[in-house]
């Protein structure tokens, strides 16, 4: 701590420990001369908190009996939206720090808050419930993600250890465009030299990152989301399924999960009239039974172009549904 703030808002932590810190005690902890202690002490004095000094051989400062920093002035609706930060970002896999780190946190958040507000607070949170996420929750080193946001932010290449998926183990230079948060993972993307392509990495498999001099330009409209869930997309997968819908690209989007799928807008057909539009779906998938499901939730006329075997899949989804829907409680 260099800034006298921080070391005023120091001294203040040290006296709320208890008892009679002398001149001396205070100057060691703080690095600064009696002094300079002394000159904190009026800071304390000056925003009303009750400092008190004590006479004689083992005098010094302390603070009035039952002082207490003051409440956290939080609205309901802001302390609502700490601790479910918390909570949620943490099961998420948004919150990168350990669960003793996240919980520590709430505690010290819930610990200050005025007693009617917490007990609020302590029945939602002990009677909500958060849907898991689809998959397991991965979680990056924070000091990885902190260096690569800031070196994304400054234009600043990036010496990166990284393991692939069938353990490859790999060094290589990272231009980082991007980071994003997407179904309990962390990705960065961006410039890699390895490949001279654009490519998309999970911040769990990086073993170390370092910044490296130099700088770079982000291509233009460059979207790192978007890059990250069409790459998702292009993973390799058991089926390659192609598939023709009747609808808008943006009506499509909205029905699938991110990340799965490309869509892709068809020219109009003049015959069909201008208000009747198509969109290309290509997506991987590892069981076409949950293609079929898909199509199910999309309501929307669709053609299926390959692979045929899916079509068995979804006359058997019909025929399931058909049956079920034919019985009488």
């Amino acid at each position: 701590m260099t800034r006298p703030t921080a070391r005023v808002l120091a001294l203040l932590e040290i006296l709320q420990t208890g008892g009679t810190r002398t001149v001396a005690d205070l100057a060691d902890r703080l690095g600064v001369d009696e002094r300079t202690v002394r000159r904190y002490i009026d800071h304390l004095i000056d925003l009303d908190v009750p400092v008190r000094s004590v006479r004689g051989r083992y005098g010094g400062y302390r603070l009035a009996p039952g002082y207490r920093m003051p409440p956290l002035m939080l609205t309901d609706e802001e302390a609502l939206a700490v601790l479910l930060g918390l909570v949620a970002g943490r099961r998420a896999g948004l919150v990168t720090t350990s669960v003793a780190a996240t919980e520590s946190a709430a505690a010290k958040v819930r610990r200050v808050l005025p007693e009617a507000l917490g007990r609020r607070l302590d029945a939602l949170l002990a009677t909500a419930d958060f849907t898991a996420p689809a998959r397991p929750v991965t979680t990056p080193e924070t000091g990885v993600l902190l260096m690569l946001a800031e070196a994304a932010r400054h234009r600043r290449p990036v010496a990166l250890t990284y393991t692939a998926w069938n353990g490859r183990r790999s060094e290589r230079t990272l231009h980082p465009y991007g980071i994003v948060a997407h179904s309990g993972r962390w990705y960065v993307t961006g410039a890699d030299s390895a490949s001279g392509e654009v490519r998309t990495f999970r911040l769990d498999r990086i073993e170390a990152a370092a910044e490296l001099p130099g700088s770079y330009e982000v291509p233009v409209g460059f979207d790192a989301t978007d890059r990250v869930l069409s790459g998702l997309a292009e993973v390799p997968y058991l089926h390659e399924v192609s598939l023709r819908v009747q609808g808008t690209a943006e009506q499509v989007r909205s029905r699938l999960p991110a990340g799965i799928a490309t869509v892709r807008e068809l020219p109009a057909d003049p015959e069909a009239g201008e208000d009747v539009r198509w969109v290309r779906i290509l997506l991987r998938a590892e069981r076409l039974e949950w293609v079929a499901s898909v199509l199910a939730w999309l309501d929307l006329p669709f053609v299926i172009e390959s692979p045929d075997a899916l079509r068995d899949h979804v006359r058997a989804l019909a025929r399931r549904l058909a049956d079920c829907a034919d019985v009488v409680g």
